[in-house]
C-alpha cells in the first residue's frame, strides 16, 4: 500500500512539475528548460523575464565549454521554421551579486531547435562590451554558435573571428533584435537599421528546422518584450 502510495505522489508530483515547466506571454505559450521565467513590469510595461537557473544547471567556471552556450531559454511550443524572419526587443543587466565576475550580460535567441533541445544554432549578445574602450573586447560584442558541437570556445578557436562582430549596444537599453533565415544563412538586423549587422554564411547546426527560443546565459537579467514571427516556411 506505501508502495502504491508512493508511485501515485511521484506520478502527480510529475504532472505538476511539467506543467509548472510553459509559461504563456503574448498569447503564445513557452516550455521552461534550465531557467526561471516570470512575467515582471518594467518601465510600466508588462515584459518576459528570464534568468538561467543554477539549481538546475550548474556553472563550472573550470568547465566553461560544458556549462555555457547551453539549452537555457524558453521555447514556442507547437512550433517549426525551417525559414523565416522574426524579430524580438531585448534588455540585458548583470544580476547582482553576479554568479560569474566575467558576465557580460549575455542574451540572445536559439534557432531551429529540434524537439529534444539537443540541437540548435543560436545568436546572442554580449552587451557589456558593446562599447568597451578595448577593440578586441568589443569584437566579441555578438556571438553565434551552434549546439552542441560549435559552442562560443570552439568556433573562436577555429574560425578566427567569422562567427562574432562589434555592435553599438549597451547593457539596461532595449535592443530590437531582427534574425532572416534562408537555408545556411542567417542575418541579424539590430536596431531597425537596413543593413545587416552581422552575417552567418555557413551555419553549422544539425536540425534542419525547429522552434525559436529566446535565451539567456550565466549572471544575466534578461528581458524580453514585441516578440514576432514576420515570415515563415
Amino acid at each position: 500500500m506505501n508502495r502504491f502510495f508512493l508511485t501515485i505522489v511521484t506520478i502527480l508530483s510529475f504532472i505538476i512539475n511539467s506543467n509548472a515547466q510553459t509559461i504563456e506571454w503574448e498569447g503564445r505559450k513557452f516550455e521552461i528548460f534550465d531557467v526561471n521565467a516570470s512575467i515582471v513590469e518594467l518601465e510600466g510595461e508588462k515584459v518576459l523575464k528570464v534568468e538561467r537557473d543554477l539549481k538546475s544547471l550548474p556553472f563550472d567556471l573550470q568547465n566553461l565549454s560544458k556549462t555555457v552556450d547551453e539549452p537555457t531559454y524558453v521555447k514556442v511550443k507547437n512550433l517549426d521554421i525551417q525559414n523565416g524572419v522574426f524579430e524580438v526587443k531585448m534588455l540585458s543587466r548583470i544580476q547582482t551579486p553576479s554568479p560569474f565576475k566575467g558576465s557580460q550580460g549575455f542574451i540572445g535567441v536559439a534557432f531551429r531547435v529540434n524537439g529534444d533541445n539537443s540541437s540548435f544554432e543560436s545568436i546572442y549578445l554580449r552587451p557589456n562590451v558593446g562599447r568597451s574602450d578595448n577593440q578586441f573586447a568589443r569584437n566579441h560584442t555578438v556571438q553565434y554558435y551552434a549546439y552542441p558541437d560549435y559552442k562560443f570556445d570552439r568556433l573562436r578557436a577555429e574560425s578566427k573571428g567569422e562567427f562574432e562582430t562589434y555592435a553599438d549596444i549597451g547593457l539596461d537599453e532595449w535592443i530590437t533584435f531582427r534574425v532572416e533565415l534562408k537555408e545556411k544563412v542567417a542575418k541579424l538586423y539590430l536596431n531597425d537599421q537596413e543593413q545587416s549587422s552581422f552575417i552567418v554564411n555557413e551555419m553549422k547546426g544539425k536540425s534542419q528546422s525547429g522552434s525559436i527560443a529566446l535565451w539567456v546565459d550565466i549572471g544575466t537579467e534578461g528581458y524580453f518584450k514585441d516578440f514576432k514571427i514576420l515570415k515563415s516556411e
